[in-house]
């Protein structure tokens, strides 16, 4: 498995930050060749489950299905925390968001620990790189996006 890590500080609240990030399925707008699925009712709780389906050209797909299993939006007390399993039998591996305000300023930070299932270890450092391009454009996207 391979973990990376993903920094931004947006010109946005905590709230808006925290809102944009975890709306499951604008995150398919971010990451190309996705659609992603919510097969819970919201809103969004620990035990949420949605499913991340890439299909590439051809018969070429796989589904990423993650639960969220910690859940704490941002409050004035404190940050947010957000942390999804990925359960798929391709990806395996879990995501954190957390999003912080400190002085004026809303600090966001995307941890991802990340297996690729048939990549043997030795392609650790390509996937943390891909990872962190792939999820950094989203998370910029998101952040960026209007509401």
């Amino acid at each position: 498995m391979t973990v990376f890590r993903v920094d931004r500080t947006p010109p946005l609240s905590a709230a808006e930050a925290w809102r944009r990030l975890t709306d499951w399925p604008a995150h398919a707008d971010q990451v190309p060749l996705t659609r992603i699925e919510v097969r819970t009712p919201g809103p969004t709780k620990v035990g949420t489950v949605f499913v991340a389906r890439t299909a590439l050209p051809g018969r070429v797909a796989f589904d990423d299905p993650m639960e969220v299993v910690a859940w704490q939006p941002p409050t004035a007390e404190g940050p947010g925390h957000c942390r999804l399993e990925k359960r798929g039998k391709v990806v395996t591996g879990w995501a954190e968001i957390e999003v912080r305000a400190e002085g004026g300023v809303t600090h966001v930070r995307w941890s991802e620990e990340l297996r690729v299932g048939p990549l043997p270890r030795l392609f650790d450092p390509v996937t943390a790189r891909v990872g962190r391009a792939v999820f950094g454009r989203a998370v910029d996207g998101l952040l960026r996006k209007e509401p």
